[in-house]
C-alpha cells in the first residue's frame, strides 16, 4: 500500500523562489589560464634545483629539447641556476669560437648542445658516458 502523503508533487521539487537556488561552490583556485602558465613554467621542486619539468625554456636563454628533459629525468639529473648559468657561458664561448654543435662536460655529465640553437640536445650520466663515441661534434668545452 502507498501511502500518498508522502509522494512528493512537482510543485513540491521545485523552489519557489528561483533566485534563491543554491549555486555549487566552486572555489577559488587558479584559473584555466594560470594552470597552463605554471605548467611550463621554471617552478624548482627542489630549493636551488631547476627540476627537468621546467627547463623547456630555461634561464639565460638554453632551452632543453624534450628528449634531454626525458634524459634528465629518466637519469636522476638537475642543474642548479649556477650550473645552467655556466651553462651559457661556455655555450656562448663555443658561438665565439664558430662551433656548431659542442659537447659540454660539466658535473659528472655530458651535455650536446647546438650552439646555434642555443638548446641542449641530449645529456647523459657519468655511466653513460663510458666507452661512448661522441660524433657530429665540433668542439668540446669543460667545465
Amino acid at each position: 500500500m502507498v501511502d500518498l502523503k508522502k509522494i512528493q508533487t512537482l510543485d513540491q521539487l521545485v523552489p519557489q523562489q528561483p533566485g534563491k537556488v543554491k549555486q555549487p561552490d566552486l572555489g577559488t583556485g587558479p584559473s584555466f589560464k594560470e594552470t597552463l602558465n605554471n605548467l611550463g613554467g621554471m617552478k624548482p621542486q627542489n630549493v636551488g634545483q631547476i627540476a627537468p619539468q621546467g627547463l623547456a625554456k630555461a634561464a639565460e636563454g638554453v632551452k632543453f629539447s624534450n628528449h634531454a628533459i626525458e634524459r634528465m629525468r629518466t637519469r636522476g639529473i638537475s642543474y642548479s641556476p649556477e650550473d645552467i648559468s655556466k651553462l651559457s657561458d661556455a655555450i656562448s664561448r663555443a658561438a665565439a669560437k664558430g662551433s656548431k654543435d659542442s659537447l659540454v662536460l660539466m658535473n659528472d655529465s655530458a651535455l650536446i648542445v647546438s650552439v646555434k640553437n642555443n638548446t641542449v640536445v641530449t645529456v647523459m650520466d657519468k655511466n653513460a658516458l663510458k666507452e661512448n663515441v661522441f660524433t657530429n661534434i665540433d668542439s668540446t668545452v669543460v667545465l
